[in-house]
């Protein structure tokens, strides 16, 4: 998948493998928690959960949690990896919010938009084989969308007997990716899925649809400025360059991974008007700079959108796990900009492998047809899904489509968003008609003659989307 800005916006089976403890403690636990109606303890009566920590939140009981999860689900007896959620608990009576991000877990509270419409509790995964959630050793074999969706399974499974009301899956980008997988391989567990901004590269070897979308997207005035001031930065490779270094040098970034500063310039620099269009609208042109501008103003602005740190190993280590999974099985748009040809260096240089240790084998495997069966059976089989996505945002090219014979499915186009669209930022009938929906999946009355509304109150400290590091990853 293309390497981009992102201000960022994720009772068990076999228990006798997984139990904490002997046979006879698990048991007289989970009796002292039937008992107990504090939550914290129903939660802990769980064999393999743990807990890290509780923080304190208005209105909820926030815990950050290990649970204990099998490393290859079909040979479950073959080690274990305990793997971080976290539960933001309102009460057992209302809805449950199962969301990851596909990444690595913020310890943050925060609630996703569902999580908010529906006032309901909330359910978030660390992905496997982030960092602290990875086995060891790590066989990275064991890192496929299957083995993740399991993971999912598995913490529904635990949690459902606590939680007992509907359960949505959510999350954006590549958690909208796993939203849908997780679906496709046990879809009775959830009572609906809502995927936010969700790639769907089905065929890894055909991107034409990403080059129809740049020559289209926005206006063709705020086209051709990013256009010519993208080409400006490589016409200054020269002077950029040894700015990239110096940077480096006084703190402490090297680039092994990526080859050279200078192949770290390019993989940042080709992907300037990519990383624009994911996370600016076309009311932010006038504040791209102009070809002419000073060397000192491209570099920063380069840095703004692209961010020279995630060209360095540094910047690159924490993601290995998605950019492995691009490599092997999930596909990346192999998209370059055809104008940057006359000063491009290193064709077909932007690829998984390069963001991947060397001493970690990997191969695209072309013949997994894993990509191909969801794709179908998003489009001929699915049912209680809600797909969003914004009308300029380069990883909506290739989206999901549910067909006309799947059921109570929807795709929803923000118009002019980006890589951040939700259902609040939907024209007023699909906004009302995709809050609906949610609200039903939710298994909450939906007065079909009034408006839905989202039933909490905004709340700065949970709803604020977190601006993290820059990072390389959609």
């Amino acid at each position: 998948m293309r390497k981009t800005l992102r201000w960022l916006l994720s009772l068990v089976v076999l228990i006798g493998t997984f139990s904490v403890g002997s046979a006879s403690a698990g048991a007289a636990t989970a009796a002292q928690a039937g008992k107990s109606t504090d939550i914290k303890d129903r939660i802990l009566a769980v064999p393999g959960m743990s807990l890290i920590e509780e923080k304190p939140v208005d209105g909820y009981r926030y815990f950050v949690l290990n649970y204990e999860q099998p490393i290859d689900h079909r040979h479950p007896g073959k080690g274990t990896f305990k793997q971080r959620i976290s539960i933001l608990h309102k009460d057992t009576s209302r809805p449950t919010v199962f969301y990851t991000g596909g990444y690595d877990l913020s310890t943050t509270p925060s609630r996703s938009e569902p999580t908010q419409l529906t006032d309901g509790n909330q359910v978030s995964m660390e992905y496997r084989f982030f960092t602290p959630s990875r086995p060891k050793p790590a066989d990275w074999s064991k890192l496929t969308i299957w083995q993740a969706a399991s993971d999912q399974h598995r913490i529904y499974r635990a949690l459902k007997k606590i939680y007992s009301k509907n359960w949505i899956a959510t999350g954006g980008s590549k958690g909208g990716m796993t939203a849908t997988y997780y679906r496709r391989f046990y879809p009775r567990d959830m009572d609906g899925t809502v995927p936010y901004v969700a790639p769907n590269d089905v065929r890894n070897d055909e991107d034409s649809a990403y080059y129809r979308f740049f020559e289209n997207v926005g206006t063709k005035e705020c086209r051709d400025r990013l256009n010519g001031v993208q080409h400006e930065i490589f016409e200054r490779r020269g002077e950029m360059v040894p700015r990239l270094k110096k940077w480096a040098k006084e703190n402490d970034y090297t680039f092994k991974m990526a080859g050279s500063a200078d192949k770290a310039f390019e993989l940042i620099s080709q992907d300037l008007v990519w990383g624009y269009w994911q996370y600016h609208l076309v009311d932010d042109c006038d504040q791209v700079p102009s070809p002419d501008a000073s060397t000192d103003t491209l570099y920063e602005w380069a840095d703004e959108i692209g961010g020279w740190d995630a060209g360095t190993d540094q910047g690159m280590l924490p993601y290995t796990p998605y950019y492995y999974q691009a490599g092997t099985q999930m596909g990346s748009p192999d998209y370059e900009e055809p104008l940057l040809d006359d000063v491009r260096k290193y064709p077909g240089l932007n690829t998984p492998r390069v963001y991947v240790p060397r001493d970690i084998p990997m191969r695209f495997n072309k013949h997994d047809k894993a990509m191909r069966d969801i794709d179908r059976w998003v489009r001929h089989s699915s049912s209680q899904m809600l797909y969003i996505y914004g009308e300029n945002d380069p990883w909506g090219a290739e989206p999901f489509r549910p067909g006309k014979h799947t059921e109570d499915t929807a795709v929803f186009w923000a118009p002019g968003q980006n890589h951040g669209a939700k259902i609040a930022t939907l024209a007023e009938d699909d906004r009302a008609a995709a809050t609906r929906m949610v609200l039903e999946f939710a298994g909450l009355d939906a007065d079909k003659d009034k408006k839905p509304k989202r039933l909490t109150a905004y709340d700065k400290k949970l709803d604020t989307p977190r601006k993290e590091a820059r990072t390389l990853r959609p």
